[in-house]
């Protein structure tokens, strides 16, 4: 089945896994999933995450992060731009999520980078996704 929006498909099954308190989920393997992997492990909203082989495009295993007392460290995620609207913004309009506890990705032309990285580097781009 093919899926429009992979990036969505992706958010949705990690903020799902996070409700129910799995350890481990799969994703579909691509290059931008890989890279909003990597940088939810370094906002520490995840443990880890390793590519797996299989038959087809391939997937990826993400170990979900809970705090000590079961709380999941993704307590909601959405999904910012869209293939039917994409929305962008200039770095002095580059959102903060929950006041800065939460984390916006952002598409620069440097690559994925988080809200505050992206206005350090001073640079705009899509707003992908929130999450906190």
């Amino acid at each position: 089945m093919a899926v429009t929006d992979p990036v969505a498909d992706m958010l949705t099954i990690l903020r799902n896994g996070s409700f129910s308190k799995k350890e481990v989920v799969e994703v579909r393997n691509s290059k931008l999933s890989e890279e909003i992997l990597k940088l939810f492990k370094k906002e520490e909203f995840i443990n880890a995450y390793k590519p797996l082989k299989d038959s087809g495009q391939g997937k990826l295993r993400v170990y979900l992060r809970y705090g000590k007392d079961g709380t999941p460290a993704i307590t909601g995620i959405k999904r910012v731009s869209k293939p039917g609207l994409r929305i962008y913004k200039n770095v002095d309009s580059l959102p903060k999520v929950y006041g800065g506890l939460g984390v916006a990705i952002i598409s620069t032309s440097k690559g994925l980078k988080a809200d505050k990285e992206a206005r350090d580097a001073k640079m705009g781009g899509e707003v992908l996704c929130y999450v906190w």
